[in-house]
C-alpha cells in the first residue's frame, strides 16, 4: 500500500480497503415494539449480512497475500545482488585478485583463492535472501477469523469452512 493509496482515501487508517462493506456493530434496522417482521425480510437482512461479511474475509486474505508478498520480493533482492556479484565482478576482480596473489603462491592457487571468496560472497548473500524469504508467514488473522466464522454458520456450511481450512493447511 503506497501513501498515495493512503492519501487519496482509498484506505482507512488500519489499512481495511473502504470500497468493502461492514457489517453494522449496533442495530441499524430496529424495530418498534409490537412491530412484526416476516421471515422473508428477516432472511434477506441474514443473506445481506453474511455476504458483506464473506466480501470482507476476502478482502482481508487479499490484503494479507499482498503483504507476504511484499515480504518474498524484498527477501529476493538479495539473491539478485548475489547473482550480480558473482557475475559481473567474477571477470575483472578475478584477474585483479588473482595476479595481486600470484606475487606470493603459484598463479593456479592465486585464481583457486580467488574463486573461492567470490563463492562465499555469494553464499552469505544467499543465505541472507533465504532468511529473509522464511520470514514469510500464513495469513493468520484470515484463518482465525473463518474459524470464528465456521462457528456461526450452521450445518453445511460450516463443514464447508472446515474443508476449506484443511485444504489450506495442506498446502501450507
Amino acid at each position: 500500500m503506497t501513501s498515495k493509496d493512503r492519501s487519496n482515501g482509498r484506505f482507512t487508517g488500519d489499512g481495511v480497503p473502504r470500497t468493502v462493506a461492514s457489517i453494522p456493530l449496533s442495530d441499524a434496522d430496529a424495530r418498534q415494539p409490537g412491530q412484526h417482521v416476516s421471515i422473508g425480510e428477516l432472511v434477506k437482512e441474514a443473506t445481506t449480512h453474511v455476504s458483506t461479511l464473506f466480501r470482507a474475509e476476502v478482502e482481508l486474505a487479499k490484503s494479507e497475500v499482498t503483504s507476504e508478498v511484499k515480504k518474498g520480493v524484498k527477501g529476493s533482492i538479495f539473491f539478485v545482488v548475489a547473482g550480480v556479484i558473482l557475475l559481473f565482478s567474477l571477470f575483472f576482480f578475478f584477474f585483479f585478485v588473482a595476479e595481486l596473489l600470484d606475487t606470493w603462491v603459484s598463479r593456479w592457487a592465486a585464481f583457486l583463492i580467488v574463486f573461492g571468496i567470490m563463492v562465499l560472497a555469494a553464499a552469505v548473500f544467499g543465505l541472507l535472501g533465504y532468511l529473509r524469504v522464511r520470514a514469510i508467514r500464513k495469513p493468520e488473522h484470515t484463518i482465525e477469523s473463518v474459524k470464528g466464522l465456521s462457528e456461526v454458520l450452521p450445518g453445511s456450511a460450516s463443514s464447508s469452512v472446515d474443508r476449506q481450512l484443511t485444504a489450506a493447511k495442506r498446502i501450507e
